[in-house]
């Protein structure tokens, strides 16, 4: 396995992900749409109505960041929310076309924003949190690749490219503070990660370590002590 790098991320990870999640997408027959996805409460429909509208937000902001202002990704927690609600009752050809048109202009935006700006900071609603222009091609790679296995389309997180499980379990971020320390030790990989000090050691595949770092059920994972630690969703 190898590591992501900035470049690999923008140039080559990124595109290929949109791409395999695009052409699920696509392939998905109409009233697949309406059916559950592997998120509880979210139709298939929420999840594609979701990654059109992340990218959209996620444009708008480098948009304005190239424009000389300042940008929330989302005009609000609760817009956000019912944007998704909404688009996601809209015709699957709606969502296909939402989803294709944003994916190309949040690669524009990306490609636009100055090599300069990659520290400067965005909210991601007003007043919220807020994250660096640089990290954006990561934010949307973790989007794009976990939400593509959430569709329950045939797309799971065993066929996570390598470099992309690497970057799951080695990003701090993901851990939950509240599930305590812990330990990672795959059975595919010589390597072992450590949240924390001490704790149990959680043993499973590194694919399916990073899914469950992600706060989906791994059923696949042994931990010493019995029961898992508790981890957040995203």
């Amino acid at each position: 396995m190898t590591d992501l790098t900035a470049e690999t991320v923008v140039d080559t990870e990124l595109p290929e992900a949109t791409r395999r999640l695009v052409r699920t997408v696509d392939a998905l027959p109409d009233p697949a749409y309406a059916e559950p996805s592997g998120l509880p409460g979210w139709t298939r429909a929420h999840v594609v109505a979701h990654l059109a509208l992340n990218a959209e937000g996620l444009a708008g902001a480098l948009t304005g960041v190239v424009e000389g202002r300042r940008v929330s990704m989302y005009r609000s927690q609760e817009d956000r929310d019912g944007d998704i609600e909404s688009l996601a009752t809209a015709a699957p050809a709606v969502l296909r076309s939402r989803l294709l048109g944003a994916c190309t202009d949040l690669a524009d935006a990306i490609d636009a924003v100055p090599d300069d700006e990659g520290e400067t900071v965005v909210e991601r609603v007003p007043g919220g949190r807020t994250f660096r222009v640089g990290d954006v091609p990561w934010m949307r790679l973790g989007e794009v690749e976990i939400h593509h296995a959430d569709l329950d389309a045939g797309y799971t997180h065993p066929q996570w490219p390598d470099a992309f499980v690497l970057h799951v379990l080695d990003s701090k971020h993901l851990r939950d503070p509240a599930a305590g320390a812990f330990s990672l030790q795959p059975t595919d990989l010589d390597r072992a990660w450590s949240a924390g000090t001490g704790g149990p050691t959680v043993t499973g595949t590194a694919s399916e370590l990073a899914w469950w770092l992600t706060g989906r059920p791994a059923p696949g994972l042994t931990c010493e002590g019995g029961a898992l630690p508790r981890i957040g969703g995203m």
